[in-house]
């Protein structure tokens, strides 16, 4: 249904850290209008929370499966979140 919003926070595992995933998830999300954050796990994981659109988030997280050129994406677990906890805009976290 258009105009029905979803927050997601997702952990990607595999071969995710060094081949510019937080980058490439930025782009991807900043394209599909999405707000929210992406960062990089002590464990080689990546975090990203992704909010708007419910159908966008679909696409997204359908997205983060495959990642930028040279990941090895082999987890993405999700876990639905409160729409209010998303940013204003899309950032890559330290």
């Amino acid at each position: 249904m258009k105009g029905e919003h979803r927050t997601v926070q997702a952990r990607i595992s595999g071969r995710v850290q060094g081949v510019g995933y937080r980058v490439w998830t930025r782009g991807e999300a900043m394209r599909l209008g999405l707000t929210g954050w992406v960062r990089n796990e002590g464990d080689g994981s990546v975090s990203t929370l992704i909010a708007g659109d419910a159908a966008a988030v679909a696409t997204m997280i359908e997205r983060l499966w495959q990642g930028p050129r040279g990941a090895a994406v082999s987890k993405v677990e999700i876990e639905e979140m409160a729409y209010d906890a998303a940013p204003a805009d899309f950032r890559i976290t330290p």
